[in-house]
Formats: structure tokens, C-alpha cells, sequence
């Protein structure tokens, strides 16, 4: 089966807009191109339909080692998910303290990090009270779709 050739910003500047606006689902169409974000839960998941195989581009891509190896391969139970493609940010401001530690008690609401997006400053508020037991990013780190943050229990 031929691979199809993904509009990357595309996908992410509607799944970014799903966020911002509180959507489950976005759907857009140009040509034989049709792309359908659908948010669940807690992940973001994407779907591309094209009727006609798009040429093939093959490309590189590596994480760097201290990042993968810091990842779990499965998210941990109680992990807090990335809900967008960004960059990291555990402090309000370079040189402040971070927003939570390890071992830090969370009310539902507090903010957790901040994410980077298209130049847009996105807090991630904790969906539920708790103590924070692992903290997978540092500041500054890009984080994908999915990618699991930090565990609260």
C-alpha cells in the first residue's frame, strides 16, 4: 500500500485549532485531499483520506537519544498527555521556579507547563488533583501529540 504524503502543518494547525476552540471533531477538504482530526478523551488522533497516491518522499527522522530514552515506550497509568506539537515550558519564565516538582501536590485546574505552539503560549492545566511522581520534559523540550508529560497520582 502506497504512502500518502502528509500536510504536517496542516494537521497541526487544526489540531491546534480543535483545542483552542473545545471541539471533538474537524474535518477539511481541498481536491482529492480530505484530513479529519478527532480528539478523544485525552489524545489527539488523526485520519487523512486521498484518493489518488500521492508520491512517496522518503525522509529521516531521529529524536534525540536523551529524549527517547527519558520517554516511556507505553504512557505510564495517571500520565498527563501532550494535546499539541509545541515546546515545553516548566516555568513561567526563564530563571523562575517550575510550575510543579516532583513530589508536588496539584489542585484540579493548576497549571502544569506551558506549550508552544505556532508563537502561542498554551497553558496545560491538571484535569484532576493529585501528586506529581514523574516529570518526563525539561524546558525547553519539544513534545509531540500524545507524548506523555508527566504522571500524577
Amino acid at each position: 500500500m502506497p504512502k500518502l504524503e502528509i500536510d504536517e502543518a496542516l494537521v497541526r494547525k487544526l489540531a491546534l485549532l480543535l483545542e483552542e476552540t473545545g471541539l471533538t471533531e474537524l474535518e477539511f477538504e481541498a481536491g482529492q485531499q480530505r484530513i479529519r482530526v478527532t480528539r478523544g478523551t485525552s489524545v489527539l488522533t488523526t485520519s487523512l483520506v486521498n484518493s489518488t497516491p500521492a508520491p512517496v518522499q522518503a525522509s529521516a527522522v531521529s529524536a534525540p537519544a536523551s529524549a527517547s530514552s527519558a520517554m516511556p515506550e507505553a504512557p505510564p497509568h495517571n500520565a498527563v498527555l501532550s494535546p499539541m506539537v509545541g515546546t515545553a515550558y516548566v516555568a513561567p519564565e526563564p530563571g523562575s521556579p517550575p510550575f510543579v516538582s516532583v513530589g508536588g501536590k496539584v489542585a484540579k485546574g493548576d497549571t502544569l507547563l506551558i506549550i508552544e505552539a505556532m508563537k502561542v503560549m498554551n497553558p496545560l492545566h491538571a484535569q484532576r488533583a493529585g501528586t506529581v511522581v514523574q516529570i518526563f520534559v525539561t524546558d525547553g523540550m519539544p513534545v509531540e501529540f500524545g507524548q506523555p508529560l508527566m504522571v500524577i497520582e
